[in-house]
């Protein structure tokens, strides 16, 4: 099969083989040939699970968004509306709060503004307990 001896012992009567020993090559193909179709069986198994049946989830409601407004003078502004003082800002906080939903709170403050009022209107969001609070407009900064 692989070697093609001549019954003589001179050298000058071998003849070169120019063919392939494809043996080796068809046990390997055989092979796997095996491996794949013991694995085919085991990747179509299907495992039945019963999933939970519930109530789809409620619809998307956005909160409503409240635009905390500084100018640079210090004058706060809910929504475009002025509030005169600290006590009306507490008192907007608190009802906001108090909501089901708690709006989300934009704060933007000029540029001009000294920061101590930026920070006393972030001091009165935090102790009312609101959590969906943001800086908007921080780009004019940079």
């Amino acid at each position: 099969m692989g070697m093609n001896i001549g019954t003589s012992g001179k050298s000058d009567d071998f003849e070169v083989m120019a063919e392939i020993n494809t043996t080796p090559l068809i046990d390997v193909m055989l092979v796997l040939l095996i491996m794949l179709i013991i694995t085919i069986p085991i990747q179509l198994h299907a495992v039945n699970i019963n999933m939970p049946v519930g109530n789809p989830p409620p619809p998307l409601t956005l909160p409503e968004v409240v635009r905390i407004d500084i100018d640079a003078a210090g004058t706060i502004r809910w929504n475009g509306e002025s509030i005169a003082d600290t006590g009306a800002l507490d008192a907007k906080l608190s009802t906001a709060a108090a909501a089901n939903v708690q709006p989300e709170l934009h704060i933007r403050p000029d540029a001009r503004v000294p920061y101590r009022v930026v920070a006393g209107v972030m001091a009165a969001v935090q102790r009312k307990g609101l959590s969906k609070v943001g800086l908007v407009g921080a780009e004019q900064f940079l």
